[in-house]
């Protein structure tokens, strides 16, 4: 198996950084969190099972994230899903399968939106579309939001995130740009959802109303009861990897059937 890094200078004047493991096509591309990594658990996690299965996979972080260049205050969602449409473009040119999870499922759908028929199927994992508005905005109080308007950033915390980041107005302008689900979504891939019901970040509901908005008739949402926004606990990536088994079973199923027609 052959696993390497690269790096991709794009003309934005920073610098990704991609990892990835060669092998049989479709390729699952993993698209990470917030603030997270390609370091992170679950980005780990189906790393060595792609390994292990000799499947292509392809994981990498966005502007301001992890090792990749740029500030992460200058990011914005309509920026990282050209990050993410810069390296698939460079790196993984056939058939794949988009991992999405947070934030990343937003940028899964944008990017599945953007390239379509190269996208053969959706994994999210506490999808977050739409997150700037849905969430951030409703959260902020009357004094964040004039400090925002009239000094363009504040800074924010959370539970999974304690030390805290710098929000933007163009951050959250964008994020308003970018928003998805306030129409349907022109997917026809098979998609599959987990979400925890005990995650405080992301609501169980957000995936009922995906699913909902969803073209493709071949959508599944799993609910876990006793599951928090990470859904990193050892029972929970074997869940996220057994779901992604069965999703690319789905849909060489269906390219051997349309191959055969």
């Amino acid at each position: 198996m052959n696993c390497h890094d690269l790096i991709l200078n794009t003309r934005r004047g920073y610098s990704l950084v991609a990892r990835k493991i060669e092998g049989k096509d479709p390729c699952v591309i993993f698209l990470g969190g917030f603030r997270s990594d390609m370091e992170g658990t679950k980005a780990q996690y189906l790393s060595d099972w792609c390994e292990k299965s000799g499947r292509s996979f392809l994981r990498f972080d966005y502007s301001g994230h992890g090792v990749s260049g740029g500030r992460f205050e200058e990011g914005t969602i309509g920026q990282w899903t050209q990050d993410a449409l810069d390296v698939i473009d460079a790196f993984s040119q056939g058939p794949c399968v988009l991992v999405g999870s947070s934030m990343g499922g937003w940028i899964m759908l944008r990017v599945a939106l953007a390239i379509g028929t190269r996208v053969h199927g959706l994994l999210g994992i506490a999808a977050a579309p739409d997150f700037t508005r849905d969430l951030i905005s409703r959260d902020l109080s009357a004094d964040q939001r004039a400090r925002l308007a009239h000094e363009g950033q504040i800074r924010l915390t959370s539970e999974y995130d304690p030390d805290g980041y710098v929000l933007t107005q163009g951050f959250m302008a964008d994020g308003e740009a970018c928003c998805l689900l306030d129409a349907p979504l022109e997917l026809t891939v098979p998609v599959r959802l987990l979400q925890g019901c005990d995650d405080s970040e992301v609501p169980w509901q957000t995936a009922l109303r995906l699913s909902e908005r969803l073209q493709t008739t071949d959508v599944r949402v799993h609910l876990l009861k006793d599951g928090d926004h990470r859904l990193s606990r050892p029972e929970q990536l074997a869940l996220m990897s057994d779901t992604l088994a069965e999703l690319i079973q789905t849909v060489e199923s269906a390219s051997a059937k349309t191959a055969s027609d």
